[in-house]
């Protein structure tokens, strides 16, 4: 399966998303690798700085580290045109889009909600949810849902857990977090709902 994961704003879970997908892939199997094409190198940084259960490239050593690959997850550059956008999901299962409930965030995404509806096979992914806002949240999704754009059931809540893992350089159930294993189960519930709705038939 290839995932590719874009977001229209910077600091929406987007290089977390891309991690914990690909540790859920790479438990199914060792063949799993993930693509960083984001200029800030986050997925690369992330991996160098601890351990990964995964291999981690960047664009230009794709086309070789790819070959074989069961699994493919590929942490993209922010803020997509449309032509990049197109090009994106043509060469995917499965586009998703990481975003925050909040209006800035989501303001990016509904601006494109136009082209975003000449794809196939995407979704929005609700990242950073406070749970003491669950109002918020809700309100993203029933717009979303309004409008038509398919929101995954599962979202990732706002948790330390997550940037303990990045500053470590693991997973987020080695981060030592007492939240570690709550914050892991949200990524296998989302992998297993991405599978069951875009994966294989």
């Amino acid at each position: 399966m290839i995932i590719t994961i874009a977001g229209f704003k910077g600091g929406v879970g987007k290089t977390t998303t891309a991690v914990h997908l690909a540790c859920y892939f790479a438990q199914m199997s060792p063949n799993t690798l993930l693509v960083d094409g984001d200029p800030n190198r986050s997925s690369l940084n992330w991996s160098k700085r601890g351990n990964l259960p995964f291999a981690v490239c960047d664009l230009m050593g794709a086309a070789k580290a790819s070959r074989k690959k069961d699994h493919i997850i590929i942490d993209t550059e922010a803020h997509p045109d449309h032509n990049q956008l197109e090009e994106l999901a043509s060469g995917c299962d499965l586009l998703l889009l990481p975003t925050t409930p909040d209006a800035l965030a989501l303001e990016a995404l509904l601006g494109t909600v136009k082209m975003l509806k000449q794809l196939s096979d995407y979704s929005v992914l609700l990242t950073m949810v406070d749970s003491r806002k669950k109002a918020t949240a809700d309100a993203a999704r029933a717009t979303l849902n309004r409008l038509s754009v398919p929101v995954a059931k599962q979202q990732i809540r706002r948790l330390t857990a997550y940037e303990k893992a990045a500053l470590q350089g693991v997973p987020v159930y080695e981060s030592g977090d007492r939240f570690g294993r709550i914050a892991w189960g949200e990524y296998q519930s989302l992998a297993n709902e991405l599978e069951e709705t875009y994966g294989e038939d």
